[in-house]
């Protein structure tokens, strides 16, 4: 899924790095430094909160300034998420756990499916509340 042409390719480092902090707090591997943002190494209001367990993001397509988004199905039901959860990162690849908002709860539900997006063709990342995400 990569619309960028070659001209328009760029380093990853910034978003890259971005995203491994945020794996990294994700899998509880943090300091007590304190930041805010995207690079706040805990999650959740306060650093000793453990109700959190994910961050959840939004990429933004380079070429366009569009979020990326994609389709998902659960329970029969399918539709269309631009929020995700990293789950991993190789080396200007990432692979992210589709999320999609649950109307009733107003709370982020994880899905079963992923997408891997390749991060020379994302131009901006949007960090979005910290929450906690049902992975079973």
């Amino acid at each position: 899924m990569n619309n960028c042409n070659e001209e328009e390719r760029k380093d990853c480092g910034c978003i890259h790095d971005i995203l491994k902090k945020i794996l990294l707090l994700q899998k509880q591997d943090f300091d007590n430094e304190s930041y805010s943002g995207c690079d706040k190494p805990y999650l959740g209001p306060v650093c000793n909160s453990i109700c959190y367990n994910t961050r959840p993001i939004q990429l933004y397509n380079c070429c366009t300034g569009a979020p990326w988004s994609f389709p998902y199905t659960v329970n029969n039901i399918t539709g269309t998420s631009d929020v995700f959860r990293i789950e991993s990162l190789d080396e200007c690849c990432c692979t992210c756990r589709l999320l999609y908002l649950d109307t009733t709860t107003n709370q982020y539900v994880g899905t079963n499916e992923f997408a891997t997006i390749d991060l020379n063709c994302c131009g901006a990342v949007r960090c979005l509340a910290d929450t906690f995400i049902d992975l079973c």
